[in-house]
């Protein structure tokens, strides 16, 4: 018998979740979490096999808590159950330890197959997660971000204004601006947030403490 933990913050997909797996004499479901803080204190005490863990939740978000679990060397499989299938979702809770990837819209029979694998330790991934991580190894690998580029990126993670940015650095508000055109053609991306945001996902800045 599998034991599982189920982590999600709508109420209403736990129960169906603990519905599911209940009815079938493989699994046994030790217990819920709302959010990820939750899922690692649980999962500390309940010690189950594989955690089916959601991704975008309040509080403490799924990848975060998997880390966490990762951090502390608890040894359920974890296997993420999300709506969402882009690349800074996926990327990350991979990255973070997951053993595996798949979509809400999963039908049951492979939603059982794919927690028995993760209990075996076996990589499990949706159709559509596949493909994607394919595809993007099957890219270009982009050009890496120089030290000057990383640095204007990390003042203007911080709020400054090239202005700002330029006299910090000291070099001119004209220079910072050529640094984020070469910024957001090296991100793929069209302005200032995205380029923050794209950066974090990418491992290029870390969240200040």
């Amino acid at each position: 018998m599998i034991s599982l933990l189920i982590v999600d913050d709508h109420p209403v997909v736990r129960n169906g979740l603990r519905g599911m797996f209940s009815a079938d004499p493989r699994f046994e479901v030790l217990g819920e979490a709302g959010d990820g803080a939750e899922a690692v204190t649980a999962a500390e005490h309940l010690r189950p096999d594989v955690i089916l863990m959601d991704l975008r939740m309040p509080n403490t978000d799924g990848v975060s808590a998997i880390r966490e679990l990762t951090r502390r060397g608890l040894p359920a499989r974890v296997l993420v159950l999300t709506t969402y299938d882009t690349d800074s979702d996926v990327l990350p809770a991979i990255e973070a330890g997951a053993t595996g990837y798949l979509l809400k819209d999963a039908p049951e029979d492979e939603l059982f197959r794919a927690v028995e694998a993760a209990a075996r330790g076996h990589a499990v991934l949706s159709p559509a997660v596949a493909t994607r991580l394919l595809g993007q190894m099957r890219q270009p690998a982009a050009e890496p971000l120089s030290q000057r580029e990383l640095e204007v990126l990390d003042l203007v993670a911080q709020g400054r204004t090239n202005r700002e940015a330029a006299k910090q650095l000291f070099i001119s508000e004209a220079t910072v601006k050529t640094h984020l055109i070469h910024i957001y053609a090296k991100l793929e991306v069209g302005d200032r947030a995205a380029a923050v945001a794209t950066a974090f996902t990418r491992g290029y800045l870390k969240p200040r403490p």
